[in-house]
């Protein structure tokens, strides 16, 4: 099958051929083809008669900085999820990022397709089996024009049970309250909780072990997961895939409402939040 040409080529590969096997000069060839003289010597200089590939001679994003970049690879290697998977982990730390542009990065690397052997397939993070009760937690924010709300979600890893709550802010006590709320929502015990390194959820790591974390009895979510027989987990910090369900959830949550329906108000909004949330969990606000 042929090659196919530049949309705006003037030569053809047999002709090209000729011009570079002839003896004639640059200008006598230009009359003889209808050529412009720099064309004729382009292609007496090159080696080949295929077109030369256009665009950057290195290829780079136009939304995403290098370091993104590196970001992007990093963790579609080392997790190898799904492409709309990684976009749902790395869409609150790098907000420009676009689903296309994040196809785009992964073709230039040569990963956009997931391996198809076993032995890579082995290597997806999958959770080993766990007893219900194993609770992902998770804070996001919702804007509209009044301003921003912030969502508490949290999920069962085994059961996908999900509850949420709305605070202004996603503070330490507001952390605390939302988590009973959880124990008191499930109507099965939780045993462990996952979350990030966020300041509702743990004290910030350059403050722990400090004399106010160890004679103030830790942080107050801490306190709150020892009182009800709870151990908490954290993310390792920079790594959001670790926490992915609940990552995904916010993402599905959000894609169901402010992303698809314009609201009047912040009530609206809850209303409809719960209401896209499990019925049959038991919610609050």
């Amino acid at each position: 099958m042929a090659a196919s040409l530049h949309g705006s080529a003037r030569t053809t590969p047999r002709i090209r051929a000729e011009l570079q096997a002839s003896q004639e000069t640059t200008r006598s060839l230009a009359v003889r083809y209808g050529l412009n003289e720099k064309t004729v010597a382009k292609w007496r200089r090159r080696t080949t008669t295929a077109d030369a590939p256009m665009g950057p001679k290195k290829p780079h994003s136009a939304k995403l900085s290098e370091a993104e970049e590196a970001v992007v690879v990093e963790l579609r290697r080392r997790t190898l999820l799904p492409l709309d998977d990684v976009l749902g982990c790395l869409r609150e730390s790098i907000p420009q990022l676009s689903r296309s542009a994040l196809h785009r990065c992964l073709v230039r690397y040569g990963i956009s397709r997931l391996p198809c052997s076993e032995e890579k397939d082995s290597r997806r993070g999958r959770f080993p089996d766990t007893p219900i009760g194993y609770v992902h937690i998770d804070s996001s924010e919702l804007r509209l024009a009044q301003g921003k709300l912030h969502m508490f979600l949290a999920i069962d890893r085994v059961t996908k049970f999900t509850h949420v709550a709305f605070f202004d802010a996603a503070t330490k006590l507001n952390g605390a309250t939302f988590l009973r709320d959880v124990v008191a929502a499930f109507p099965y015990k939780i045993h462990t909780v996952l979350t990030d390194n966020g300041m509702a959820f743990a004290e910030q790591p350059r403050y722990r072990g400090g004399i106010t974390d160890r004679y103030g009895g830790g942080h107050i979510f801490e306190r709150v997961c020892r009182e009800y027989g709870i151990e908490h987990r954290l993310t390792k910090p920079y790594h959001p895939w670790t926490n992915g369900q609940v990552e995904r959830m916010n993402r599905t949550v959000k894609e169901a409402t402010i992303k698809a329906f314009h609201y009047p108000d912040f009530k609206a909004l809850k209303a409809h939040v719960l209401a896209f949330v499990t019925p049959s969990t038991s919610q609050s606000i």
